[in-house]
């Protein structure tokens, strides 16, 4: 097999906005307690009850943005009850989740806001808030904007300040509801429209009044049908006495979970079925940007991936949904990965689901350790994607065609960057049984190799990561044959990821 990568240098697509590599933690199993937060639990070190070894992991990431309370969790939560003295606040339900056990569904308010934003200091990480649009108000969405970004001296800036906050959260993104027209409300796009409006005006005019900081809103999007297109509509129900409606938000998002097979029970075909499911992610942002086109063309608003990722069978209720973290789930997020740095003109954000040992996390713990997933070190190998211009990336390679998907499998997938003259390439090789000697090509000629390191170069595609085993899934050197006028042969690995540096 013989790939060819030809990357545009005179095409440059736009900067990768570093928040495309951000991170979603809801009160959902053993995300936030346990993962994130294990309070005066002494088997592990910690700052006020954050634990150290998960923020260490992460802090390597350069984690630009978390998002936070949830997912559902958000949509019936009241952020009143995770402030204050953490002996004084109260056990309420968690209507959504269950902590991994279905005669436990309590929500102990020992993780709350100000603890959500010390985190996020510690990991130097933007947050963003997702308010509670299902069983909140309005008043209440503003309150929680006049406790996190007011300096003056209201009563709850003032409760801020006496929770050990003197200076301003200053929270930028701010999340109106999470999936309601599903878990959040179930909401018609009309409805959800008409709410939107209300949440806006309010979480806007609170911000504007209060303040120094510019608020960024996000509307909750979805992937079927015409729901997308039908909520943008009914916003504009408003335009004959309001200028303007488009100007409430900034983002729109859309989540998109795949799966084929079990986590690590899956055969051939499901290993492909997967890859071809992960294409859905960039075709949802297509779908969303169309609708923009139509109905907002005149407003800057971008795309935000709110949660997307691997969902196995496995991972249940009953379990805090929890699952294996394989070769094979790795491979896929670099494919999407590389969707997305593509469409870097139009992707503002994009939020793995989740953070800590739920779903596709980075980082799994147990009570003494916390390790690294495979999906973790295709972020890792991914950064310098971060910030870069993402150039338009040509690839000539084979295919897999699943039968009844919607998308075939390209064998190898790419995606390149440009940065002070540096010029960065990702590539997957995704056959799962040949190597693949992949041409890369430089349109301006000639540069040299400066960095070459592969992923999972021998590791079987259903392995998974282990307090034991996690250091075996790291990078790798690998060799790269330098051809002349910028030409550069590397032998890639069957089911593997490799990142290049080339400096002109």
């Amino acid at each position: 097999m013989r790939t060819e990568i030809h990357v545009q240098q005179h095409e440059q697509i736009a900067d990768i906005a570093p928040d495309i590599y951000g991170h979603f933690a809801e009160h959902l199993g053993r995300c936030v307690y346990g993962g994130l937060w294990v309070g005066d639990d002494d088997r592990v070190s910690t700052e006020d009850g954050i634990r150290l070894d998960t923020v260490d992991l992460l802090r390597d990431l350069d984690m630009p943005v978390l998002r936070w309370p949830g997912g559902c969790f958000a949509d019936d939560y009241d952020w009143t009850d995770g402030i204050g003295p953490r002996k004084e606040r109260p056990t309420r339900r968690n209507m959504f989740w269950t902590q991994g056990r279905r005669d436990l569904p309590e929500e102990p308010n020992t993780f709350g806001t100000d603890e959500f934003v010390r985190l996020c200091e510690m990991l130097d990480t933007e947050p963003y808030l997702a308010v509670n649009v299902g069983s909140g108000s309005p008043d209440d969405a503003a309150d929680w904007v006049e406790y996190c970004n007011y300096g003056g001296g209201t009563e709850l800036a003032e409760r801020r300040e006496e929770n050990g906050s003197e200076d301003p959260h200053g929270v930028k993104y701010w999340g109106v509801g999470n999936e309601n027209w599903g878990c959040g409300g179930r909401f018609s796009p009309e409805a959800y429209a008409e709410q939107y409006r209300r949440y806006a005006t309010y979480l806007r005019g609170a911000n504007g009044m209060l303040s120094e900081r510019d608020m960024e809103l996000i509307a909750c999007g979805h992937i079927e049908g015409d729901w997308n297109r039908e909520f943008l509509d009914a916003l504009a129900d408003c335009s004959e006495w309001v200028e303007g409606p488009y100007d409430l938000m900034e983002h729109m998002s859309v989540h998109r979970y795949y799966e084929a097979g079990g986590d690590t029970d899956f055969d051939d075909e499901d290993y492909y079925r997967l890859l071809a499911r992960s294409r859905q992610v960039a075709a949802d942002v297509d779908d969303l940007v169309e609708a923009l086109s139509v109905y907002a063309p005149d407003n800057d608003i971008s795309v935000i991936v709110d949660e997307w990722g691997v969902w196995h069978p496995e991972a249940t209720n009953t379990n805090g949904l929890e699952q294996e973290h394989t070769v094979r789930d790795a491979i896929s997020a670099a494919g999407v990965l590389d969707d997305l740095n593509a469409r870097a003109d139009v992707v503002s954000m994009a939020n793995i689901a989740q953070t800590v040992n739920v779903l596709q996390c980075l980082v799994q713990t147990d009570e003494t350790d916390a390790w690294p997933t495979p999906t973790y070190h295709v972020y890792d190998l991914y950064k310098p994607h971060m910030g870069a211009t993402a150039l338009d990336t040509v690839v000539d390679t084979e295919t897999e065609t699943v039968d009844d998907e919607s998308f075939d499998v390209p064998l190898v997938s790419a995606s390149a960057s440009e940065r002070d003259g540096d010029i960065y390439v990702t590539l997957s090789n995704r056959s799962l049984d040949d190597s693949d000697a992949v041409e890369v090509t430089l349109t301006d000629g000639d540069a040299s190799v400066v960095g070459a390191e592969t992923l999972f170069d021998g590791d079987a595609v259903d392995e998974y990561s282990t307090a034991d085993n996690a250091d075996a899934f790291a990078a790798e050197e690998i060799d790269v044959g330098d051809q002349g006028d910028g030409t550069f042969l590397v032998e890639a690995p069957a089911s593997s990821v490799v990142g290049l540096t080339l400096r002109q």
